[in-house]
């Protein structure tokens, strides 16, 4: 009997210094405040002292490109950052200008089954690189969700939602890009990085 007391209670404790390591590891990586999560101000172009910082993090008050789309919503594109990783995040600002709450249109989400089935979303936006006439279309995870902004329907009137949208990078020679999004006009941006 003092055989399996043994072995139980060896096991209790096992369990115990796994729940442990577990519960100290999880608190390690939660984010408590503070400053977890400082943004990366090297990519970003000088700032002028003064001036407040953007909704996205590390970008410039100006936008690279504005693209009108139909119902008075707006997209601000304030910066497309290559990264060493081999894609290109496009960071921007979709805004209702208009005086009524819109529901976001449908064609955003592009004509792709895998994109249509996981919900709104901007997986229908290209880059296309003029030099190497090539179109990049917005990239998907392991299970087909874009890597994008999802989950979003409607904006009223003033509303603005951060966006964003991850491409293939273009080869590094390639420094600008016409950016399209169905229903929008479309805008030629400079790529950094």
């Amino acid at each position: 009997m003092s055989m399996r007391f043994t072995a139980r209670a060896r096991k209790g404790m096992v369990a115990l210094t796994v729940a442990a390591g577990l519960a100290v590891g999880v608190a390690g990586c939660g984010g408590g405040g503070g400053d977890d999560k400082k943004p990366d101000h090297s990519a970003s172009g000088p700032r002028t002292s003064g001036s407040d910082p953007s909704t996205q993090e590390g970008q410039s008050d100006r936008p690279l490109a504005e693209l009108k789309g139909s119902d008075g919503l707006l997209l601000q594109i304030v910066s497309a950052q290559r990264d060493s990783g081999g894609f290109v995040t496009v960071n921007g600002t979709l805004k209702n200008d208009g005086a009524q709450t819109v529901v976001i249109p449908s064609a955003l989400s592009g004509n792709e089954t895998e994109i249509i089935k996981n919900g709104r979303s901007l997986g229908g936006a290209t880059l296309v690189d003029p030099q190497g006439k090539k179109r990049y279309y917005v990239l998907r995870d392991t299970e087909g969700r874009p890597l994008t902004t999802t989950g979003f329907s409607t904006l009223k009137a003033g509303d603005t939602l951060a966006v964003f949208m991850q491409f293939p990078a273009p080869p590094v020679n390639t420094s600008e890009a016409e950016f399209q999004l169905p229903t929008f006009t479309s805008a030629t941006i400079k790529i950094s990085g």
